[in-house]
């Protein structure tokens, strides 16, 4: 029976003193009894907790609440059981890594790819002027894409704007973004857009929304989730299965870290290589002296450290110097 809910969102909103914001969201989540991930920078929140519906529900409330995130599109899944252990909330820079040295250079609230609820994109995706793009990273398209779909070749979407001059051949043509959740598409299809491309969208909501409301046609294998579950199924309709496992190339869709510390790939490997393997990648990775212990799920949970809240204090404070003297 499912107990619980995992909500992933994002929202491109400004938030004035962010660090602390941060720090004060952690606490409201910790006294909800949330576990989850969450990033908080001057341009908003990404997002993904994990608790009782009731919480989750309260969560929701309170965020939708806030005029500077009112507008915020939550995808909700059912799930048997916590989808993180922890909860985490952390200030950065970006919500998503632009790769650009100057992020400022693109605004998601001011320009970005006309959005296309599922059913558009999946009426458009298949016409001959259209290109689909998957913006995500090789081990997340690796594991589930859209049927022709063209990937790139990346580690990390900060790699994404060196990316661009590959895709010129398709400047005449509509290119349709998609990610998870469509947090990566803001910053695609306005990087695009920068780049000279004209006729630009992205699917809202992403592939999780995709699923949900479009029966996730034409979506080949799983998709990737930033969460203990790793992967989820998306396809009701015509499902198939993409990914095979790197030691004997069996279809699999079981991904794990390398217990090599060291190495700590990220990678798909089926049930009974992982055995073989003690969850290592390579044989030189089983013969490393850290290598971790194996229990069958190739999970290793990092210890998290407390927040420092004197440590946000002083920054604060500095920075809120700074801008006084800058405006004087």
């Amino acid at each position: 029976m499912k107990k619980y809910f995992t909500l992933l969102y994002y929202c491109y909103s400004h938030i004035d003193n962010a660090e602390q914001f941060a720090a004060d969201h952690l606490q409201f989540c910790k006294s909800l009894g949330l576990v989850g991930r969450i990033i908080v920078a001057d341009e908003g929140l990404n997002g993904t907790v994990s608790g009782t519906p009731e919480a989750c529900r309260t969560y929701m409330d309170t965020v939708h609440a806030d005029p500077r995130f009112a507008k915020t599109d939550f995808k909700v899944d059912e799930v048997a059981e916590p989808s993180f252990i922890k909860m985490h909330c952390r200030y950065k820079s970006e919500i998503v890594h632009s790769g650009l040295r100057d992020p400022k250079l693109i605004d998601p609230t001011k320009e970005t790819g006309k959005h296309l609820e599922p059913h558009e994109f999946m009426e458009m995706k298949d016409r001959d002027d259209v290109v689909v793009l998957d913006v995500r990273s090789n081990y997340e398209h690796n594991v589930g894409r859209f049927k022709n779909a063209v990937t790139l070749d990346i580690e990390n979407f900060r790699e994404f704007p060196d990316k661009i001059d590959e895709l010129s051949a398709y400047k005449d043509k509509k290119i349709l973004t998609y990610c998870t959740g469509g947090i990566k598409c803001e910053k695609a299809s306005a990087l695009l857009l920068k780049s000279g491309f004209t006729d630009v969208y992205q699917l809202h909501g992403g592939i999780i929304k995709y699923g949900k409301e479009a029966g996730g046609k034409d979506f080949e294998g799983k998709c990737y989730v930033f969460d203990n579950r790793v992967t989820v199924d998306v396809n009701q309709v015509n499902p198939t299965e993409v990914a095979t496992c790197r030691n004997c190339g069996t279809h699999s869709s079981r991904m794990i870290n390398c217990a090599n510390p060291e190495c700590n790939e990220h990678f798909t490997q089926c049930e009974a290589c992982g055995w073989k393997m003690e969850g290592c990648c390579t044989e030189a990775c089983m013969e490393h002296p850290r290598r971790r212990p194996y229990d069958g799920t190739g999970f290793y949970v990092k210890v998290p450290q407390p927040v420092n809240f004197e440590k946000i204090s002083r920054r604060t404070a500095k920075r809120l110097t700074a801008n006084s003297t800058s405006h004087n």
